[in-house]
């Protein structure tokens, strides 16, 4: 009975190593992850701020949607255009002599939860802002809320698959 004891004993003692491997190789994966999330998530931000509706679409996958309450923009196609329609609005602003103020994304207190290793959720608090036209004054809040954002890995790569700006309360 000793001897079996023994053996038992090397043997989860050998073994050891390798869960603690293992281990280790899901905590570099997560943290490896995570700076792949909040990369997107700077990537989305600066797309959408510089009104770039390529790339702005980019950091979706190709059935991804943004919603807002009851509106969907469903697709790359839909995506894009929610930037060539605030681009078309600057412009015909700028026709008539206005200036519009420059629109800043901010997105704090990001939590990121993970479902399992290829599907993660972003829950997180927004703000828009106005630049203002004088340095001297502050930038004045067009906006504000909490979303929920759905990414997926795909071939390697974390991409949303759903962006959420008002969600349901019950989803919280």
């Amino acid at each position: 009975m000793k001897a079996l004891t023994g053996v038992l004993a090397a043997l989860a003692i050998c073994a050891l190593p390798r869960f603690a491997l293992a281990a280790d190789a899901n905590v570099v994966r997560e943290y490896r992850d995570r700076a792949e999330i909040d990369a997107l998530m700077w990537h989305y931000v600066h797309a959408l701020d510089s009104l770039d509706e390529n790339a702005y679409a980019a950091n979706y996958t190709p059935d991804g949607s943004f919603k807002a309450g009851k509106s969907v923009s469903e697709g790359t196609e839909a995506l894009k255009k929610i930037i060539t329609d605030v681009k078309k609005r600057r412009t015909e602003q700028e026709a008539k002599g206005e200036k519009p103020p420059q629109l800043y994304h901010v997105i704090t207190n990001e939590y990121v939860e993970f479902i399992d290793k290829d599907h993660a959720r972003i829950h997180s608090y927004w703000q828009t802002l106005f630049a203002p036209a004088d340095p001297k004054q502050r930038p004045q809040v067009a906006a504000a809320g909490r979303g929920i954002d759905e990414v997926v890995r795909v071939k390697g790569h974390w991409l949303l698959k759903s962006r959420d700006v008002m969600p349901p309360p019950g989803e919280w």
